[in-house]
């Protein structure tokens, strides 16, 4: 297949973020003579000029990598997996991090949301999930899919939509393949239509009943490596469910303290 031109590339990032060739050059520093140029084929951008550009856009730094290939330039941003040596700071951060949620549930997830890692606490959203969802683990799949956790979610319709929607600015942040794939497949799943959570209510809530018909109450928190480089960990986060109320930390503690977990 033909690589698509640094041209056609810019100008499909400059459309997603609504912004004239004009207000491009202006916030740039450049002419808008010279954006036509570039957009069209007619000059052929340095590497300082497209990470300028890109800059200005807010192109993620993946995507950062691909503008620079369709301009003939090699990519900057390196990407190694998680057990590169070069990674050991950032796998053991990860990993203090998920062992100082215990005993609330935390995941690592990369940017399609694949699960990178958990705390045994998270144990306790996994019950009952098909083993298929497991083989390759991701957090959409496993909380969104009728074989998943959606048929423990009290307020299914509320959680899907609070989920589908930061999916949906994630896709069009990132102009994703991939995450645009994830949220078409997310968005076919049965499931009640979704409900807007109360606007005067502090956070969305997961209200998620137990195998042993238990209500827990949890708000989430994400965490992210804010001065990553590295694609894996400028893509990788942190999520962290945290009781709502007294009673569902009361039984996380009970349920960690009675299967000898840290605390």
């Amino acid at each position: 297949m033909t690589a698509p031109a640094f041209g056609d590339v810019l100008r499909a990032w400059r459309r997603r973020r609504r912004l004239s060739q004009l207000d491009l050059a202006i916030e740039a520093g450049v002419s808008a003579r010279h954006v036509s140029f570039i957009e069209t084929g007619r000059s052929a951008p340095s590497r300082a000029m497209v990470l300028k550009l890109a800059e200005v856009l807010d192109v993620p730094p993946r995507e950062r990598n691909h503008l620079l290939v369709a301009a003939g330039l090699a990519p900057v941003y390196p990407e190694r997996s998680l057990e590169h040596p070069d990674m050991v700071a950032v796998r053991d951060g990860v990993q203090r991090v998920l062992a100082a949620y215990d005993p609330y549930p935390c995941v690592a997830v990369d940017r399609c949301w694949n699960l990178l890692g958990a705390n045994a606490a998270t144990a306790i959203l996994l019950d009952g999930v098909a083993p298929a969802l497991l083989q390759r683990p991701n957090a959409l799949r496993l909380t969104l899919h009728p074989d998943g956790l959606a048929p423990r979610i009290k307020n299914l319709g509320q959680w899907c939509r609070h989920l589908i929607e930061r999916l949906r600015r994630e896709a069009a942040a990132s102009g994703s393949g991939d995450l645009a794939e994830l949220l078409a497949e997310v968005e076919s799943y049965p499931g009640p239509s979704g409900e807007s959570p109360d606007p005067a209510t502090v956070a969305v809530r997961l209200e998620l009943c137990t195998a042993d018909g238990d209500l827990l109450t949890f708000i989430s928190t994400v965490t992210t490596f804010g001065t990553a480089l590295d694609l894996t960990a400028v893509e990788l986060s942190i999520e962290a469910f945290l009781p709502a109320d007294e009673e569902t930390a009361a039984a996380l503690v009970c349920r960690s303290a009675s299967q000898g977990s840290p605390q």
